[in-house]
């Protein structure tokens, strides 16, 4: 009991007077790491459904969080399927039936190709710092590493989570843990990030599981393959003609 007090104590000393890490300091440090002028990814995801699993390849360029292009390799059925983001846009393109659609509304809580990401998980690139306002409310051990807990609050009317829960890596300043929140207070997604990786200066997760907590099956990983940032990417991909090249 002596040692439990011993480590306890501390940690409440600081939270009571208001030395803790600074929330937001906290998340400008994980935006160094997760965000990028650009980055070219390859990728695999993993879809665990009640009827077994599948994956999907896929190549994405991306520049900031206004503009995405996304190939996707593979299965046959999948290959050649493209989506394109523009702003608050999104656009796919079918090669069955060589037709662009644009999702948007309600649609874009639809879940993409059966997984447990919704198109609106895919669209919101913005930076964490701008859509919530964050306090910290403690600290954990997690998978062996010291992590802060954060608390993020939405300040902007559109954002796709009212509230989330993080449990960000304090040596490293990744997130290793999310819980996503309806306005109401219900979980409504989990992630778990790993295999942390130094690329090109920072850290960064090559691997992240993602839970919808309202559906059945194991989830769905996503698995980056191969990372580069700040890359050349050609201007025409961002375009709706790229879509049926």
């Amino acid at each position: 009991m002596k040692n439990i007090a011993i480590l306890i104590f501390p940690a409440l000393f600081l939270f009571a007077f208001g030395l803790a890490p600074d929330a937001n300091e906290i998340l400008k440090k994980v935006e160094e790491n997760m965000s990028s002028k650009n980055r070219v990814f390859e990728s695999e995801m993993v879809i665990h459904g009640r009827r077994g699993k599948r994956t999907i390849t896929a190549r994405t360029y991306s520049v900031g969080d206004k503009q995405s292009f996304t190939e996707y390799l593979s299965p046959a059925r999948e290959a050649g399927t493209k989506m394109l983001k523009l702003e608050n846009q999104l656009w796919i393109y079918s090669p069955a039936t060589d037709r662009t659609i644009q999702i948007s509304g309600h649609l874009l809580r639809q879940s993409v190709m059966g997984s447990d990401l919704s198109y609106e998980d895919m669209m919101d690139d913005r930076k964490l710092t701008e859509v919530y306002s964050a306090k910290t409310i403690g600290e954990e051990v997690l998978d062996g590493r010291k992590t802060y807990v954060l608390e993020l609050t939405a300040k902007v009317d559109d954002a796709a989570y009212n509230r989330r829960k993080m449990w960000v890596d304090a040596e490293r300043y990744v997130p290793l843990r999310e819980d996503l929140f309806a306005k109401g207070g219900q979980l409504l997604k989990r992630t778990i990030l790993s295999n942390v990786q130094q690329i090109e200066g920072r850290w960064f997760p090559l691997t992240i599981v993602f839970k919808d907590m309202l559906k059945d099956g194991g989830g769905t990983e996503f698995r980056m393959t191969k990372v580069q940032f700040n890359q050349d990417i050609p201007a025409y991909l961002f375009t709706k003609a790229a879509l049926k090249q």
